[in-house]
């Protein structure tokens, strides 16, 4: 098999064309907006993230088995896990998906999917990072989950913590074409899913539960693991840093590659239809309207085959329009916007792009299976800092009182942050500006002090102050532009 072959296979068997027809995305280029190699030399790389812990690191999933780790600035990663021994690999089978608990600075905790040696089953297990060099893992596996895969195709593999502090986990259908054990529609079975469990509280003899809203949890009809179903192949969801919404790149039959924002409880079709076509198959289940709609779809023209999810842009550099949502063609290799409902084509690449990825900070990296990792840079945006914030601070909504010093609290909306904009900043620039914490947008309000300098006050979300350590604090323009950021510290 050729390497071509290999590694179209990673997401999608291609078979003859639907008739239906929708128009390919509209061509769109920005001379600004361009790729940055951070990485050359690695092995089948399937995905890169951060680690929550603030330290700057990236860490590449390598399908083979192992995870590297990088350090800002470097290009030169070094080996952080490796389970190489335990990983059936090729195809789309490996290593395919890695995720920190978001109290990993402190927990060290991280897990993994992987497709099981030799039996070709998916493992969702937890690994610890080494308490005496953190650019290592220890090597103690926790299994908290495993099911058997029929066929070699459709893992699914994406890991992922959302901001409710669960873990969701995608699955694929469980493989060969056309789903023919119907895994996505039956709600008995772990495939054709997005799986949500809750990894801190074990229930049960397992190492961990089932939220109690899942839909079809306790006396429900159908596995408490499930969060959401009717998917075939969801490669590569994240969730917007702003709403908590959550994106996944769902991939098609023949004829239709879709993106779905993914609700509780909600049957995104498969395979009844594929994206927004019948496929002729249990016809009877009903019309389009009785399953959750996607946002939008594609087809294949022009050579596409299989979609891999991306990313909501809320990034601080601007390096991508701020709240556009980038995802690409795995075989095209284009990279694509979809703004206000609106796809555009934003560079066409040679690379076969298996996956995005954030760091830290929101900026956006590009996952080539050949072997790079590249970053999306442009320098002519506008820079950070190009206007000042000079103080912030919390205090209590209900009376007004500053809270000094900053202590953890319980219920994050209960509470608000006052910022001070320099007095040097037209007051019409600061209009409609919004209060990002942690990148994470909040409802602002605007108004002036007593010199006539802006200020705003912004309603704190809940997770805010619920767990110690540093909030950052900036403001963002109506124009992309961002202020300076200034650090709190929320105290045990």
């Amino acid at each position: 098999m050729t390497v071509r072959l290999l590694i179209i296979s990673l997401c999608c068997i291609l078979i003859t064309l639907g008739a239906q027809r929708i128009e390919p995305v509209s061509a769109q280029t920005s001379a600004d907006i361009t790729l940055e190699t951070v990485v050359t030399g690695l092995d089948t790389p399937l995905y890169v993230t951060h680690s929550r812990d603030r330290s700057g690191r990236l860490f590449i999933v390598e399908q083979p088995g192992r995870i590297k780790v990088l350090h800002s600035g470097s290009s030169s990663p070094s080996v952080f896990l490796d389970i190489v021994g335990k990983v059936l690999s090729g195809g789309e089978r490996g290593l395919l998906g890695l995720a920190f608990h978001p109290q990993f600075e402190s927990n060290r905790r991280f897990f993994v999917n992987y497709t099981r040696r030799p039996d070709g089953a998916t493992v969702i297990a937890e690994y610890h990072a080494s308490a005496n060099n953190p650019d290592q893992a220890d090597g103690t596996e926790l299994i908290h989950l495993s099911f058997a895969q029929p066929f070699a195709n459709h893992n699914g593999g994406m890991l992922e913590f959302g901001p409710d502090g669960f873990l969701y986990i995608g699955t694929g259908d469980g493989g060969s074409a056309n789903d023919p054990g119907n895994r996505a529609q039956n709600v008995n079975e772990l495939l054709g899913k997005i799986l949500r469990i809750d990894v801190d509280h074990p229930a049960n003899g397992l190492p961990y539960s089932s939220p109690s809203n899942n839909p079809f949890f306790g006396s429900v009809n159908g596995r408490d693991e499930i969060y959401a179903y009717g998917l075939r192949n969801p490669w590569r969801f994240s969730f917007d840093r702003s709403t908590g919404d959550l994106y996944a790149g769902d991939v098609g039959q023949g004829a239709r590659e879709e993106i779905d924002i993914i609700e509780n409880g909600g049957n995104y079709g498969w395979r009844v239809f594929e994206g927004t076509i019948g496929t002729n198959s249990d016809s009877g289940r009903g019309s389009l309207g009785a399953f959750t709609p996607t946002i939008d779809e594609y087809n294949h023209s022009g050579g596409r085959c299989s979609i891999t999810g991306g990313y909501i842009y809320r990034g601080s550099k601007s390096s991508l329009p701020f709240g556009s949502y980038v995802f690409a063609d795995f075989c095209t290799g284009e990279i694509f916007l979809l703004q206000g409902g609106n796809q555009s084509l934003l560079m066409d690449t040679s690379m076969s792009i298996s996956s995005f990825g954030e760091d830290q900070d929101g900026e956006v990296y590009v996952v080539g299976i050949e072997g790079t990792v590249r970053r999306f840079t442009n320098p002519n945006a506008v820079p950070p800092g190009s206007f000042g914030i000079t103080s912030a601070f919390i205090r209590k909504r209900a009376n007004g009182n500053r809270l000094d010093p900053l202590s953890v609290r319980p219920n994050g909306k209960k509470f608000e942050i006052v910022i001070h904009e320099s007095s040097s900043v037209p007051v019409p620039a600061s209009q409609g500006a919004i209060v990002l914490v942690n990148g994470i947008e909040m409802s602002t309000e605007y108004s002036t002090d007593a010199t006539g300098s802006p200020v705003f006050v912004a309603r704190l979300r809940r997770p805010t102050l619920e767990t110690p350590g540093t909030l950052i604090v900036e403001v963002l323009r109506l124009n992309g532009a961002r202020s300076n950021q200034l650090t709190l510290q929320v105290l045990p």
